[in-house]
């Protein structure tokens, strides 16, 4: 199986986190859930993958601290600390196998909502060739990079930040 992750615009972290082992993508929405603007991916994770697109957007050597995520689930308070904690969790535990939610730093939103459209064509070439890039230089991202900009420039004009839902693969 490989890592999904779902990218997603929420309100608050309240709202992020909700129903945190569920999918942000859902076929028929919940009574009283949230609906979820999403764009899926796999294997762009937000510190490799996502922070070498931030990279070619801002037109900056790519950094591990360039793309900072805040845990959401499961919370770090509850994280195990030793190997003995990590042995006696439950098979069932998302500190185990996830899912986790990272919410992603207003940078990133607004470098993604602010690029030129006229730019993405030469974004989407560029993130190919980059090392921590999940894709090859023959693969067309230029529909995923259009992507991340719209939902980037959807939740900044609604005032929310960007989240990503994920599960190791």
């Amino acid at each position: 199986m490989s890592a999904m992750h779902d990218y997603y615009r929420a309100p608050d972290r309240a709202t992020a986190t909700w129903r945190p082992d569920q999918l942000r993508t859902s076929g028929e929405p919940l009574p009283n859930a949230p609906v979820f603007d999403v764009v899926e991916t796999k294997w762009v994770d937000p510190n490799g993958s996502l922070g070498s697109l931030v990279a070619v957007i801002k037109g900056v050597s790519y950094s591990n601290d360039l793309v900072e995520t805040v845990t959401l689930y499961p919370p770090i308070e509850g994280r195990p600390a030793t190997e003995d904690e990590w042995l006696a969790l439950p098979e069932d535990s998302p500190y185990r196998d996830g899912p986790e939610i990272e919410e992603l730093p207003v940078s990133v939103r607004d470098a993604l909502a602010e690029v030129d459209d006229a730019r993405l064509p030469e974004v989407a070439k560029r993130w190919t060739v980059e090392p921590l890039s999940s894709f090859s230089e023959g693969d067309d991202v230029r529909d995923l990079v259009k992507e991340f900009v719209a939902l980037a420039r959807r939740a900044k004009e609604s005032d929310q930040l960007l989240y990503c839902w994920w599960i190791p693969g």
